[in-house]
């Protein structure tokens, strides 16, 4: 480990040139602290739970309105009756109707941030981030993602039922009704008799019948895979070597987590999202095929049939000649002809971000997601966007119908600062410095006064470039670090390791190759990342959470070489084991102590520890074996649903745990892997509108804890 302890002799200014010194606590304990990657560590924090907002202000987002006076957060699911939209409000857990005519907006069922599982009407109903929705004009089917289920609403009263699978219980078992099981399904669509399903943590597509609740796999095989000395399953584990993208009928087909999927009556057409394809999916004997796309190859490149590229697309809908395809990471809609695989650009352009209304490649979206078609016109659910837009066909113009727009980029202090997605947070003790991820900034907010500025990047514009101030620009960063001089940026959707040298705001790019996703281990743009998030230092290198490509990697600050220190790139899974042998699922979080890194490997719901000198990987709270959930207990008794930020005070590891209902923030003790819930979950927590809602981020300071509370929109203190 290559840091020097400063005695608590030494002057504060030998504390500041040290790169990663270690500063005597103010304390009279006599204990040594040191900045550590963006954490003071060294001294155990004492915190009782209170939260309060630092900068940024809560957004209401769930009224109800005509036009832009509706709100929305995360819409995700869309479909029509011809006069009216559905519209799935993932992060309100509720439904929405959009009057077509005039932009009306109202709650049909649910209640706004009020998660549960509850059968009921109108708002005595309540959904877990629901994501899918269909229609067959009567009645609405929604697929409660976090649920596990499929429910049915009544559009005339609002009534709700679970209409198969049990909630909160997750598996691939065919059966009828509550004795069915799904994992994390997302997208839904009906032919009047039968609705399909795209289960996308079991891999799978799905057929539910209407009258019985009678449900049986059409296609693929779900990626359970058993532990013979537990007998446990887990359905987000393939093994190693199992096809992900391999066309064929029934089980003999494979998707990598699907999302949307629509019908012309005789074919399904699939979001084959992680394979980054469209797929065929012949009903009658579930023969399929991959129509455009090529499985694992990401872009934006129009043409016809494997010519095509995509980028994780989501929603899709047709109108039985075309197909129209939300390319979600894209920033785009295409268009797919059917009897060809011909693909074109309809609007927006490839990794432009933004709410711009205009036609072509002059409009802008932020994640486009669920779809539908009415017509000549789609019907777009523009989720980071926060809005319903209206594309012409014939044309491509691009309008907005409905809600009031994303979060702002504005500096300011306090309250009076905005946020757009705030991800990664991190600390030189006197600042915090967060990525702005939907903004594509990076800002700086002063810990005394909570005053916000921006240090690089330019409000909603994305790109590549380096340059200095707002002459950089980055596209959906997420992870930082900093040791002190410079602060150290996991730029996800550029595939890069960007440096920040926070006394001028200079951005350069310390590795990777813009927009080449991939694995390779080499110095500079030698070097690949896939959507790398977390990001962690000890002064001399950096250690990142690739987590598309499922491993842990090593960055050489002096030099940017780049070397693979555990896991083996595009094989998922939760085996502990040194180096190449150990796997991971879509890890997101890294903190170090100087001598081990802790990884929230999020998929697998659990947290990991790697010795950084032989990349021995080990499990140190949490069962990938099991449940997601919110458990406290010891070690392997513990549960985590959405482990996300992480970061440590050298005894303890605090981790944002954002998938359960409002989200939470954990504590793990390293000595025995105990976990215990700080603050939030299912209960409400202190301070004037400082509710946690899906946070990200954490970092210290020695005395407090900060939070990225990100659905929210702002920068929280836990203290």
């Amino acid at each position: 480990m290559n840091f020097r302890r400063i005695v608590s002799g030494l002057t504060i200014f030998s504390c500041l040139v040290t790169v990663l010194a270690g500063c005597s606590d103010s304390s009279t304990t006599g204990t040594t602290t040191n900045q550590m990657g963006g954490a003071k560590q060294g001294k155990s924090l004492t915190l009782d739970g209170a939260v309060s907002t630092l900068a940024g202000q809560p957004l209401i987002a769930s009224s109800d309105g005509i036009g832009t006076s509706a709100q929305f957060r995360y819409p995700s699911g869309i479909t029509t009756d011809g006069t009216n939209l559905y519209v799935v409000d993932t992060y309100n857990h509720t439904i929405r109707k959009v009057v077509i005519a005039t932009g009306a907006v109202t709650t049909l069922a649910g209640s706004a941030g009020a998660s549960g599982a509850t059968d009921g009407t109108g708002v005595a109903a309540r959904f877990y981030n629901p994501q899918g929705i269909t229609t067959d004009g009567t009645n609405l089917y929604v697929v409660d993602t976090d649920n596990h289920t499929i429910r049915k609403l009544v559009i005339a009263t609002g009534t709700v039922t679970t209409m198969a699978g049990s909630s909160g219980t997750w598996d691939s078992t065919d059966g009828t009704g509550a004795a069915a099981r799904f994992t994390f399904p997302h997208g839904i669509t009906t032919d009047g008799t039968n609705l399909y399903v795209s289960d996308s943590g079991n891999h799978t597509i799905r057929k539910v019948v209407i009258a019985t609740g009678e449900v049986t796999t059409l296609a693929g095989i779900a990626g359970a895979t058993a532990s013979t000395a537990t007998g446990k399953t887990t359905a987000l584990d393939v093994g190693a070597g199992a096809a992900d993208s391999s066309d064929g009928t029934g089980t003999t087909a494979r998707f990598f987590n699907p999302q949307g999927v629509t019908t012309d009556g005789t074919n399904l057409y699939v979001a084959d999202s992680g394979n980054s394809t469209i797929r065929k999916v012949v009903i009658a004997t579930g023969e399929t095929t991959t129509l455009a796309g090529s499985a694992g190859a990401l872009g934006s490149t129009d043409g016809t049939g494997t010519e095509a590229k995509f980028y994780n697309p989501q929603g899709i809908t047709t109108d039985g000649t075309s197909i129209y395809v939300a390319d979600t990471y894209n920033l785009t809609i295409r268009k797919v002809v059917i009897a060809s695989g011909a693909v074109t650009t309809l609007a927006g352009s490839a990794g432009a971000w933004g709410s711009s209304d205009g036609t072509g490649a002059a409009a802008r979206f932020a994640n486009p997601y669920g779809m539908t078609i009415i017509g000549t016109k789609l019907y777009v659910a523009d989720s980071n966007n926060q809005i319903i837009r209206n594309i012409a066909i014939e044309s491509g113009t691009v309008t907005t119908l409905a809600g009031a727009g994303p979060g702002g980029s504005s500096d300011g202090t306090g309250a009076s600062a905005r946020f757009f997605f705030p991800s990664g947070i991190t600390t030189d003790g006197t600042n915090i410095y967060v990525t702005d991820s939907n903004n594509h900034l990076i800002r700086k907010v002063v810990i005394a006064t909570g005053a916000v500025t921006t240090l690089a990047g330019s409000p909603g514009t994305s790109g590549s470039f380096d340059g200095t101030g707002v002459a950089a620009r980055f596209l959906f960063p997420s992870g930082i670090t900093t040791d002190g001089k410079n602060i150290y940026v996991a730029d996800t959707d550029n595939h890069l390791i960007r440096k920040v040298v926070i006394a001028t705001g200079a951005v350069t790019t310390l590795a990777g190759s813009t927009g080449m996703a991939g694995s390779t281990d080499g110095t500079g743009v030698a070097a690949k990342f896939y959507q790398p998030h977390g990001i962690t230092t000890d002064g001399t290198s950096l250690y990142v959470a690739d987590s598309g490509n499922n491993t842990i990697r090593k960055v050489a600050i002096a030099t940017g070489a780049v070397t693979t220190l555990a896991g083996s790139a595009g094989v998922r899974g939760s085996t502990d084991e040194t180096g190449f042998a150990a796997r991971f699922y879509r890890p997101q979080g890294i903190t170090t102590d100087g001598i081990n890194l802790y990884v929230t490997d999020t998929h697998n719901f659990v947290i990991r520890k790697v010795v950084i000198a032989t990349g021995a990987v080990s499990t140190l709270a949490g069962d990938a074996l099991d449940l997601p959930g919110t458990t406290d207990g010891n070690g392997a008794e513990a549960r985590f649903s959405h482990a996300y930020g992480i970061t440590t005070d050298g005894t303890n590891l605090y981790v944002a745990d954002s998938g359960t209902s409002r989200g939470a923030i954990r504590m793990v003790v390293i000595a025995t892997g105990t976990v215990t819930t700080l603050v939030g979950g299912t209960s409400d927590i202190s301070g004037a509108g400082a509710r946690l809602y899906h946070p990200q981020g954490l970092t210290t300071d020695g005395t407090k804890l900060y939070v990225t509370n990100s659905a929210n929109n702002t920068i929280n203190i836990v203290q």
